[in-house]
């Protein structure tokens, strides 16, 4: 193996540049070359290539999104444009690709993987949803960001003592909503994983109101329904407003925490060392403690559960 590319692809998660910076330098010091390849999948079919040297990601580790931007590629979902990827691949020399990013993406390494591209992914989904890995790249991050917008939301509730409905990212996973509401003193999380009864929901607000509590924090994962949603049924439920707050991207965004800068780069080099010793076709993680490294296939069609018991522990700690 002489020449490696490295590509992110899907919704970008902070630290994806550590994960960038530790591969690149990695694989130079094996003796590799390393090409880049910007906008994901669809800069492979267009051949949107820059070499990597030390120099070009020197000083990235900071920085939020990446630096080899991502996009969406229509053309990639057809096999004629996998084909040509597969065949642009071939006629630039390339042996391997590092693939970061979430589902989607590594369903993309899959398919160059059967059609017999050497691949090697990392996890990079701030919905922390991917099956062998305990963390991905960006979750750690987003929680704090969340965490820090609730704080920041919890301060005019008070003010004003009214229930604020906050929606979060995480279309299948509740991870993001479950743990940003623990974290936060929210008193009510909706996941996607169990089904929200309003109506319970609208009780302990009468009660919460009628005990004259300064506020109260509802923390929805924008899989399991709408804030505007669970806002019109507590309405007609209870008979006073609340308020609604969507976070959207501003959860992606921002400097990457210590633990998201420690986790990417610690992918970043074990990727790369499972290329050296001939591996193919896998997604590396972190389990228990312990790096890991699990078959795209089992990665992509695997769900990734949450801990529902932690649902009653926080809204027991909510109370």
């Amino acid at each position: 193996m002489k020449r490696i590319g490295i590509l992110t692809s899907g919704g970008d998660s902070p630290g994806m540049n550590c994960a960038i910076r530790a591969a690149v330098r990695t694989a130079l010091s094996i003796g590799w070359e390393v090409i880049g390849v910007h906008r994901g999948y669809s800069g492979l079919i267009n051949e949107e290539f820059q070499k990597l040297d030390s120099k070009a990601v020197s000083g990235i580790l900071q920085f939020g999104g990446t630096i080899l931007q991502t996009a969406r590629s229509k053309e990639f979902f057809l096999e004629e444009g996998r084909r040509k990827a597969v065949n642009i691949i071939k006629k630039n020399g390339i042996d391997a690709l590092v693939i970061i990013g979430g589902n989607g993406s590594l369903t993309g390494a899959l398919k160059l993987h059967e059609l017999g591209v050497t691949t090697v992914g990392i996890p990079g989904s701030i919905d922390n949803d991917l099956y062998g890995t305990d963390m991905a790249i960006g979750v750690d991050t987003a929680l704090n960001t969340i965490v820090q917008a609730v704080d920041k939301i919890k301060d005019t509730a008070t003010s004003h003592e009214r229930a604020f409905i906050i929606e979060v990212m995480g279309r299948e996973s509740g991870y993001l909503a479950l743990m940003s509401a623990m974290a936060s003193g929210a008193e009510f999380a909706i996941v996607p994983e169990v089904p929200y009864d309003i109506k319970a929901i609208a009780e302990k607000l009468r009660k919460r109101y009628e005990e004259r509590r300064s506020n109260s924090i509802i923390i929805v994962a924008e899989g399991a329904t709408s804030a505007y949603q669970i806002e019109k049924e507590l309405r007609d439920e209870i008979g006073f407003e609340t308020r609604v707050t969507v976070l959207g991207h501003i959860q992606r965004g921002g400097s990457p925490s210590v633990f998201d800068r420690l986790l990417a780069s610690q992918f970043g080099y074990y990727a790369i060392d499972f290329l050296n010793r001939g591996g193919s076709g896998k997604m590396v993680g972190l389990v228990k403690d312990e790096i890991v490294f699990t078959p795209f296939q089992e990665a992509i069609s695997k769900v990734r559960p949450i801990k529902k018991e932690l649902l009653s522990v926080m809204e027991l700690l909510g109370t």
